[in-house]
C-alpha cells in the first residue's frame, strides 16, 4: 500500500500543469504609455512595443524685422575753427517724435570749408534705455553755408549709414535721411544751437 500511495502521489504531482510565470511589458500609442501584466503578453490593438522617437522642433531664429524711424533732435553743438578746418568736438541733442526710446543724440563731426557747400565727416549715436544706435555720414554729406564767411546759417543734409549698436540694436543696419541747421558766428571756439530731422529704416537683426 505505502508503495502505490507513494506512486499515486508521484504520478498526480507530475500531471499537475505547472503555472507559468508573468510577465510585464510596455505598450506605446503616441504619447500613451500601458504595462501589461500576464503570462504571455500582448498589447492592445494598435499599441506597440516599441518606443516611439522623441522629436524636437528645430529651434527657429528670430525674423529680422524693419522699423519705421523718424525724429527731430534739437541740442548744441561744441565749435573749434581753425584757418582751414572746422571741427564740432561735440553734439548733445533730445529728440521728439517717433524716436523708438532713441531720444539721445551725441557725435562728432570735421570738414573742411573751401566753398558755399562742402561735405565733411562725421559720426555719433542716438539712444536711450541701454539700446543704442551707431551712425556715420556718407559721401552724400554736405554741409551748405548761406554766406561766404561767418556769421551765418548752414545746412546740413546726406545719409547716415547704420553701423551697429547695442541692446536690442545690436547688429542693426540701414539708411537714415538727415536734414538739420545751425548758425555760426565764427569765434575761435564757439556753442551753436541746431535742429536736426532724422528718418529712415532700421533693420534689426
Amino acid at each position: 500500500m505505502l508503495v502505490l500511495f507513494t506512486t499515486l502521489m508521484f504520478i498526480f504531482a507530475n500531471a499537475a500543469p505547472a503555472t507559468a510565470a508573468n510577465k510585464t511589458i510596455t505598450c506605446y500609442k503616441g504619447t500613451i504609455v500601458k504595462k501589461v501584466t500576464a503570462a504571455k503578453p500582448k498589447c492592445p490593438t494598435g499599441y506597440t512595443t516599441t518606443k516611439p522617437k522623441v522629436t524636437t522642433k528645430p529651434t527657429v531664429p528670430a525674423a529680422a524685422a524693419t522699423v519705421a524711424f523718424s525724429g527731430t533732435y534739437k541740442g548744441s553743438l561744441a565749435i573749434v575753427w581753425g584757418d582751414t578746418y572746422l571741427q564740432v568736438t561735440s553734439v548733445t541733442g533730445k529728440g521728439t517724435g517717433n524716436v523708438l526710446g532713441l531720444t539721445d543724440m551725441s557725435g562728432t563731426a570735421a570738414a573742411a570749408p573751401a566753398g558755399l557747400c562742402d561735405s565733411f565727416d562725421a559720426k555719433g549715436s542716438i539712444g536711450g534705455g541701454g539700446n543704442t544706435l551707431n551712425v556715420s555720414f556718407d559721401t552724400s554729406a554736405k554741409g551748405c553755408a548761406e554766406d561766404e564767411s561767418a556769421p551765418t546759417t548752414i545746412k546740413v543734409t546726406g545719409n547716415a549709414q547704420i553701423t551697429g549698436g547695442t541692446g536690442k540694436y545690436a547688429g542693426a543696419t540701414g539708411t537714415l535721411k538727415v536734414s538739420g541747421v545751425f548758425s555760426v558766428k565764427g569765434g575761435a571756439k564757439e556753442t551753436a544751437a541746431f535742429t536736426m530731422d532724422v528718418s529712415g529704416n532700421i533693420k534689426t537683426k
